[in-house]
């Protein structure tokens, strides 16, 4: 286990588990037409995953550039996520 989070591949998995819930997501949305909206979903997990990557980052001793352009793009996607919630209402 603590090989997992010393290597950041804790953060692989996780991701691989985002990109499964996002494909799950957008495919009842799309099947049922009930659900979460496709730009729903995908702002608010992209946000995340921009989170778990600058983690991961963090977690290999990546230069703090790269950890800022992480937290960054998370930043970008969250208030991208925000916009569309707040034209949605």
């Amino acid at each position: 286990m603590d090989s997992l989070f010393a290597s950041g591949r804790i953060v692989d998995i996780i991701l691989v588990l985002m990109v499964i819930e996002a494909i799950a997501l957008i495919a009842f949305h799309r099947r049922s037409g009930a659900g979460i909206k496709t730009r729903h979903v995908l702002s608010n997990l992209i946000a995340g995953m921009c989170l778990f990557l600058a983690l991961r980052l963090a977690l290999t001793d990546a230069p703090w550039q790269w950890i800022g352009a992480g937290l960054g793009a998370a930043l970008v996607a969250h208030l991208a996520d925000l916009r569309s919630r707040w034209r949605a209402n």
